[in-house]
């Protein structure tokens, strides 16, 4: 997959602009505030129709404009397509696909495949487990459209259950057995989703480990471990033992809606051991991780955003990250740095074809 051309208008800082990029390498220099991560941004959104920064779609509209509007040419090895979303201040956001207005934007996910690293990521070690989950969702529903159905509804399902419980304290009655209705759909979609997230984070853990050594060197070791509340039991079970507990707390105590991924190095927990060089090294592995599973699962490869990548990276490190990013071919990537003469001179050390936009 390919993104030949990018148009943005009234996008955040971005009145008008037009891109057309390398195939290969594409680097945004400049300094910091001029709308660099901006640009990624805007790539993300062709991918997965929403901001990698967690930004509502109306507050990425240019202050004074009634819409933003992305579109993006994308080569998918056999046919040109044009994505092109669409968000006006006073009305649903549209994405549509060559002039054809998807349905639901769950459609639209895996057609563009894509990776972000990021500052940001750092909240993945720090934050609590919402944001590690969101990350496996996002991970897995890439590949797996299933899956994606399956999150959507349990989500809807917990969502009644809640407020079902909510009402129960509110009017100060409770009735056990109409909240039976919501047993079946989260056992079956819980249950299905709990099997995948194990079965993916099997199979991605020993690419984390490997692309962690050779990024530093073989200094350290790291693993993931994934924590749920389904591990040696059931939903059934869950449910029923802590329904006086639910009914107290007026939500759903436990289930898959409670996971999460646990990051540790030499068998201690991540954020607490590790340097920020260690903690940037283990996210980049378990990027670059991601983007071998979904290529490997979809046959696509992944368009790859390296946001502010060699911030707090020592150069060891960063020479490793680059020998490896042009060993692995790992597509078209997107770079953005503050500091031109070090984004040419990587750029050299990869030996692609590439392009530098300097943005003002």
């Amino acid at each position: 997959m390919t993104i030949q051309k990018l148009f943005l208008t009234n996008f955040k800082n971005h009145s008008e602009k037009i891109f057309e990029f390398s195939p290969q390498i594409n680097c945004f220099v400049g300094n910091n505030g001029v709308g660099k991560t901006n640009v990624l941004d805007a790539l993300h959104y062709l991918s997965v129709g929403k901001s990698f920064l967690g930004n509502t779609d109306l507050n990425n509209v240019m202050t004074g404009a009634d819409f933003f509007s992305i579109e993006g040419e994308i080569f998918d090895g056999e046919k040109e397509n044009i994505i092109k979303i669409q968000q006006p201040r006073e009305a649903k956001k549209i994405i549509r696909k060559n002039d054809k207005t998807y349905d639901r934007i769950a459609d639209h996910i895996g057609f563009l495949p894509c990776v972000i690293i990021s500052p940001y990521d750092s909240n993945l070690i720090s934050d609590s487990g919402e944001s590690r989950r969101r990350f496996l969702d996002s991970m897995i529903s890439q590949t797996d459209r299933e899956y994606l159905f399956n999150l959507i509804q349990y989500q809807k399902t917990i969502q009644q259950r809640n407020a079902l419980l909510k009402s129960f304290a509110k009017s100060r009655y409770f009735d056990p057995e109409s909240l039976e209705i919501y047993q079946e759909p989260l056992i079956r979609f819980g249950t299905n989703i709990y099997e995948k997230r194990k079965e993916f984070i099997a199979s991605i853990l020993p690419l984390i480990q490997n692309y962690y050594e050779i990024i530093s060197n073989g200094n350290e070791k790291v693993s993931v471990i994934y924590q749920s509340n389904l591990q040696g039991n059931t939903l059934l079970n869950l449910l029923t033992q802590n329904l006086e507990k639910d009914r107290i707390l007026t939500y759903t105590s436990k289930g898959i809606h409670k996971d999460d991924l646990i990051f540790e190095m030499n068998g201690n927990l991540l954020k607490r051991t590790g340097s920020q060089g260690q903690q940037k090294s283990f996210l980049v592995a378990l990027k670059l991780s991601q983007m071998n599973r979904i290529k490997e699962i979809t046959g696509k490869t992944p368009i790859l955003l390296l946001d502010d990548i060699f911030d707090k990276l020592d150069d060891s490190r960063v020479s490793q990250l680059i020998e490896l990013v042009n060993k692995e071919s790992f597509g078209q990537i997107f770079i953005t740095d503050t500091h031109k003469e070090r984004t040419e001179n990587v750029v050299k050390k990869i030996n692609e074809e590439s392009k530098i936009f300097e943005i003002k």
